[in-house]
């Protein structure tokens, strides 16, 4: 075995762009998730290591110096984070040339050929999952057997066929990513704000039967069909993560939709009930009322609904599949039986207006979920989202992030610009947060525990922070040119 290194890369500061989070960017305040793709094979590879430079506030220097003490580095990087990611892999390359620079993640599955032009260091792209393939490379095995990987051959890329996604029981036959973590990772430098702190977070399953056309995962790495851990195995490694991570305040289920298979999802809240450890995870806004009441009977705190839009035919366009009066109803539920949510919003979408955007804020308010996060429409590579705004022409820039790591929007409407769209986030955080209601509640939030009060003040000092930065960041950028349509067809 090579002596395998597992690389997040040092980027912009605090950017947010583990093997994990669903939208790389810095945030809006202190957020990490873990690198738990990385993990995952790092496990099967022995004296391997995961380094996680941007919780660890590493730079390219330091984290070189490490990298190369390794003969293979694999390295997670993403659209954002791409050009940054393969000057780290020169760097890299420069001061050990005999390494084998691996690129996993979205970006390398969508544009293998494209990543591999751009990233010269770069030895090898594995798209999709990764997790048996670095082990055959790490192994020696012949190259050209190795299922998912693209490489050069000469002047020309070759594409191995795509690699068989892992069905349940391989699932569950892969080490407990939990125990990677407790090796290589502190756990108190990872925080999501819509979580108690610290956090440890897994997946129970990979894969996602729905079919929205902004989302990155299930369209180009882990596919539609929801592929489950058992709720037994599940259980295992819960069960000795109080003793791996004993601060430890919440556990979240990482799953693209953890409630997919409801029948599954009460399992495994029956099997972790009596642990008395709070968790929770991602859902989509259509769980019924009685699933509801048996996972928060048994530990669960908090969803994450990703409401999108308030508009149906914005939700329609996107094939979101969750109406307006599914989520009122799933989120009247949730508040009767004192379900947390975190609702996540998207500016930017196909058909967006000024008119959508004032309806999606009036129905955040009416929602009144804890907490919200406002994104701007990004179009990664390999989406049907992509393909859209490529074939009409509206892709405004190359580049998601600013110079600062923080979202740009990246697509401009002949009746909505690009920069109407930006400044709408502020102003929908504002309508939502300044409320009078909302202030007197969080208030009251702070005075009952003393550990939230200190959060919430810093989050907001960050959040401020984090707004100021944004409006100076418009004011002194460039007007986007658009890109031009795309000639090729989209995918259906």
């Amino acid at each position: 075995m090579k002596r395998t290194l597992f690389l997040n890369p040092p980027s912009y500061e605090d950017f947010d762009g583990g093997a994990g989070s669903r939208y790389q960017a810095t945030r809006e305040v202190w957020s990490f998730w873990y690198p738990t793709w990385l993990c995952y094979p790092a496990a099967l590879i022995p004296d391997s290591r995961v380094l996680d430079a941007p919780p660890l506030g590493l730079g390219v220097p330091e984290t070189v110096a490490i990298a190369r003490e390794y003969e293979m580095v694999v390295l997670h990087t993403s659209t954002p984070s791409f050009r940054l990611d393969a000057q780290t892999a020169a760097s890299i390359k420069a001061a050990r040339p005999d390494v084998t620079i691996v690129f996993v993640g979205g970006h390398p599955t969508a544009e293998p050929e494209r990543s591999l032009r751009e990233a010269p260091a770069a030895d090898v792209v594995v798209r999709k999952e990764f997790d048996h393939a670095v082990v055959d490379l790490a192994a020696g095995r012949p190259i050209a057997e190795i299922a998912g990987v693209s490489y050069r051959d000469g002047a020309r890329v070759v594409h191995n066929p795509d690699v068989v996604p892992l069905h349940s029981a391989a699932l569950d036959a892969l080490p407990f990513v939990t125990d990677v973590y407790a090796r290589d990772l502190d756990y108190k430098r990872y925080n999501s704000p819509y979580c108690h702190y610290p956090y440890v977070s897994l997946y129970t399953g990979r894969g996602c039967p729905a079919h929205c056309t902004f989302c990155l995962w299930p369209q180009v790495t882990t596919g539609h069909s929801y592929r489950t851990r058992s709720p037994e195995n599940v259980y295992e490694e819960v069960r000795r993560m109080p003793r791996l991570f004993p601060e430890m305040r919440e556990v979240f289920f990482d799953d693209d939709t953890f409630t997919a298979d409801p029948a599954r999802a009460r399992a495994i809240a029956e099997r972790i009930g009596p642990l008395g450890i709070t968790w929770s995870t991602n859902s989509r806004a259509n769980v019924d009322c009685e699933t509801l009441k048996v996972l928060k009977d048994n530990g669960l705190r908090l969803f994450v609904i990703g409401y999108e839009s308030g508009n149906e035919s914005i939700l329609r366009n996107i094939k979101k599949g969750v109406g307006i009066e599914r989520a009122r109803r799933f989120t009247r539920d949730c508040h009767d039986l004192g379900i947390l949510i975190h609702g996540t919003f998207i500016l930017g979408l196909p058909g967006e207006t000024r008119e959508t955007i004032a309806e999606t804020m009036r129905f955040a308010r009416e929602m009144n979920p804890s907490t919200i996060q406002v994104s701007l429409a990004s179009p990664y590579p390999g989406t049907h989202f992509y393909d859209w705004v490529r074939e009409h022409g509206y892709l405004a820039v190359d580049q998601m992030v600013d110079t600062s790591g923080y979202q740009k929007c990246a697509v401009s409407y002949p009746s909505l610009s690009g920069e109407e769209i930006y400044d709408a986030v502020e102003r929908f955080y504002r309508s939502y947060y300044f409320r009078p209601t909302y202030i007197v509640a969080s208030v009251r939030k702070m005075m009952r525990d003393p550990r939230e009060r200190r959060r919430m003040l810093s989050e907001g000092r960050d959040f401020l922070r984090t707004m100021w930065k944004r409006r100076r960041a418009a004011t002194a950028g460039p007007t986007p040119t658009p890109v031009a349509p795309s000639t090729a067809t989209p995918a259906a």
